[in-house]
């Protein structure tokens, strides 16, 4: 037996793709990535893609824009959730793989965006609107449209007061929302989920090991490519680890030392995010990859998979 859909979730640098590719190769599957940083063209050695000609399946949601263009969960919903069809069409197994929490849910649970998030007209007007009437201004639109949604939102996080105003003005709630976020509800029966753990001491020197990795391969230069393409904006945006470091070096303000320790600091610090959103999940069955190879972690990992499989759903309808 084999799940309708397997989820491989963790940590950076702990060998998520590795072993999805792995699994997806023994089981028959193809592997799509949960990766908000691998959607972007360009930002190849920085979001650790596994380059075309070593990869053992294909992968799904790479490279699907540019740096700098809007992009979202929900996009990202309906982007992942055409490639799982497309793939369980031909009758293999989807492996959603990646460390991006909201994107995981986004594709495998029942979660509901504003339109404006797809179609981005809604948006755009609601921007322009900040624009010319500031964030105190919107959050008093929001406070006038959806009370209780204002309350949960700083007049200062723009972001989030703009989706609260695209879903008021679709009937929803941002409020409603936010109570029922903790509710998980698989959009797909049959869906295994498979968490990948190892001591910090070890997931750190990984980590070590992959920033001094990508900075042989070539990640100072490209960055300076994506900034002769006119991308400032987007390679410092705050979820770009190491991207918006090597700028301040190329920019002068900052030695190649101290942009390596800052990369690898954040990226320990993200690391322990990404451990904290996963272990919230109930669904996911951990398994310790400390010491084990790529193959040795894959076979114990089908262990877990052929096991949760011969399972009936839980209470939340996944397999576990």
């Amino acid at each position: 037996m084999r799940p309708s859909i397997l989820a491989i979730v963790g940590p950076t640098a702990v060998g998520k793709s590795a072993v999805a590719e792995r699994l997806a190769l023994t089981l028959g599957g193809e592997v799509v990535s949960a990766d908000s940083m691998q959607v972007y063209r360009g930002m190849d050695v920085g979001t650790a893609k596994t380059p075309p000609p070593n990869r053992l399946v294909p992968h799904h949601c790479l490279d699907l824009v540019d740096p700098g263009e809007p992009y979202s969960a929900a996009l990202y919903q309906r982007d992942a959730r055409a490639a799982i069809a497309d793939i369980a069409e031909r009758g293999l197994l989807p492996v959603v793989a990646g460390g991006t929490g909201l994107y995981v849910r986004a594709a495998l649970d029942e979660m509901s965006f504003p339109a404006g998030a797809i179609d981005g007209a809604l948006r755009r007007d609601l921007e322009r609107r900040l624009e010319e009437a500031g964030p105190d201004a919107m959050h008093a639109e929001l406070a006038a449209a959806d009370p209780d949604s204002a309350s949960l939102i700083h007049p200062h996080n723009v972001k989030r007061v703009l989706r609260a105003l695209e879903m008021a003005s679709q009937g929803t709630s941002y409020a409603s929302q936010a109570a029922g976020f903790a509710r998980r509800r698989l959009h797909y029966p049959h869906t295994v989920f498979i968490g990948l753990t190892m001591e910090r001491a070890a997931l750190y020197d990984r980590i070590d090991a992959r920033v001094g990795a990508m900075m042989s391969a070539g990640l100072i230069d490209e960055v300076r490519a994506l900034l002769a393409q006119g991308l400032r904006e987007a390679l410092t945006a705050v979820q770009a680890i190491g991207y918006k470091e090597l700028v301040a070096v190329i920019d002068g303000d900052d030695t190649l030392e101290a942009a390596v320790l800052a990369i690898r600091q954040a990226s320990r610090r993200y690391a322990k995010r990404q451990l904290s959103w996963f272990r919230a999940d109930p669904r996911v069955t951990w398994l310790d990859v400390t010491g084990l190879s790529a193959d040795e972690a894959t076979a114990a990992a089908l262990d877990l998979v052929e096991s949760a499989a011969h399972q009936g759903p839980d209470e939340e309808g996944s397999a576990s």
